[in-house]
This record gives structure tokens, sequence and C-alpha cells, in this order.
């Protein structure tokens, strides 16, 4: 298994995080409102795993990887899983867009939390990405226990499961 992510990785843009550096790296922070209007932290997922992905409605891989992140988000349904996205797109109206088809087609179930980057409350300690998407697996911990840049690969849903 850790061969092949191994070699994911060196073929997707990766970063594998050893236990020690995953342990002694501070909790990424992410606060603001979600698209919804709620305040959103978080810290307060702690005790869940969280994947967290940076994208904007112009990346192509972005759009693709919703389908997949929407079944998978309603597959562990009612284990300890979030999913959070953040839109780093420089206009609300592109995301506004995007939000209002994703309503009316996409079922309740396989939605969401959601952000957008340029609203005025929203910080975050993860930096501008290189590449989208950018992702970020978090642990019950808090603590950012692997990265990707581009698509993520499918070994990282046996690493979420396995983190379950």
């Amino acid at each position: 298994m850790k061969a092949a992510a191994a070699l994911a990785c060196a073929l997707l843009t990766c970063t594998l995080l050893a236990p020690a550096q995953a342990q002694t790296a501070a909790p990424p922070r992410i606060e603001g409102r979600t698209l919804e209007g709620k305040p959103f932290q978080l810290a307060g997922l702690k005790g869940k795993v969280v994947l967290v992905m940076l994208w904007s409605t112009d990346c192509a891989v972005c759009r693709d990887k919703m389908p997949e992140l929407r079944r998978n988000y309603e597959g562990w349904a009612g284990k300890p899983f979030e999913l959070v996205l953040v839109s780093v797109d420089k206009r609300m109206a592109d995301v506004a867009a995007y939000e209002q088809i994703i309503s009316r087609t996409v079922p309740l179930k396989q939605r969401f939390v959601q952000l957008w980057a340029g609203e005025p409350g929203y910080q975050d300690s993860l930096g501008k990405p290189a590449q989208l998407p950018a992702s970020f697996l978090v642990d019950k911990t808090g603590r950012i226990v692997q990265q990707w840049q581009g698509r993520i690969p499918a070994e990282a849903w046996d690493q979420i499961a396995e983190l379950l």
C-alpha cells in the first residue's frame, strides 16, 4: 500500500507526511462562513477525518472530481467523516452561479460544507496552492497527514477509510 501511494505521489504531485511530521505540524486553520452564511471553523471538526479541497469553478479537473466526492461523502454518511470545499474563485458570482446549478441537480445527502476564500472573514493557514485542486487529509486529531495537488489518487479513499 505504501509503495503504491509513493508511486501515485511521484506521478501526481502529492506529499506523504510521516506520522512524526503529522504529529509535530501545527493543526491547519480554516475559519469563515459557509456559502449558507453559517460560521465555520475547521477546529470544530476535531474527532472526524476531514478532506479539505481548495478548488475553482474554472478548474476542469476540480469540476470533474465533484461526482466522485459526492458519492464518497454520501457513502460515508454516519461515519466520522467530513468534506470541506474552499472555492478560491476571484468572484463570488462564479461560485453562486455554480451553486445554483448544484442546488437544482444534487440531492441534499450529497452536499457538503463549502466556503469562499474571498469572503471578508475567511482565514486559513494553508497558503495559496500552486495547482488546483489542492487537497489536504486531516486526521481525527486535527493534523494534516497527507496532501495532494491535482487529481486525488484512488488510493486516497483507502487511506481515508483506514483513518475512519
